[in-house]
């Protein structure tokens, strides 16, 4: 398989994508931060010091994925149609369930904004919560669908 980001000569470049068809296109990532269950009840019973942890990552998310082009270099600024994400606290986990859905019509897929908007979100509870564990963990950062464009549909195995 060719690495698309590359030139023939190994040189860093945008991709081209003016040939590509305009579709409808969404992906959706999920991330989880694990914590204390004295931690996650700061959230739960929202006495956490910084305020309503889970409206704070809420937004942090949705402006992360606007800003991904921003932040990865040689990723398009795409015409983001909607983005949606989900924070739910979890006792088994114990902690946080984030789930970033991304959708736009375009000619490059929205993988890189969900998966944005569900890493800064996840960064958002630790940063909000960090004074009261230092020890909480950022996992199973992935993308779980994508759909539109040549390469179809794909979701990961559950």
């Amino acid at each position: 398989m060719a690495l698309t980001h590359f030139d023939k000569d190994g040189n860093a470049h945008m991709v081209d994508v003016t040939g590509k068809a305009i579709t409808d296109r969404v992906a959706t990532a999920t991330a989880r931060v694990v914590m204390l269950p004295e931690t996650l009840a700061l959230v739960t019973e929202r006495r956490a010091k910084k305020g309503d942890v889970l409206a704070v990552a809420q937004l942090a998310g949705i402006m992360a994925a606007k800003r991904t082009s921003d932040l990865i270099p040689l990723c398009h600024p795409l015409p983001i149609t909607r983005v949606a994400v989900e924070l739910e606290t979890d006792e088994t986990l114990p902690g946080v369930r984030i789930e970033a859905t991304v959708r736009t019509t375009g000619q490059t897929g929205v993988e890189m904004e969900a998966l944005t908007a569900a890493s800064v979100a996840a960064l958002t509870v630790y940063d909000m919560l960090k004074a009261a564990e230092r020890s909480m963990r950022i996992e199973g950062v992935e993308v779980v669908l994508k759909d539109g464009g040549k390469s179809g549909r794909y979701e990961a195995r559950t």
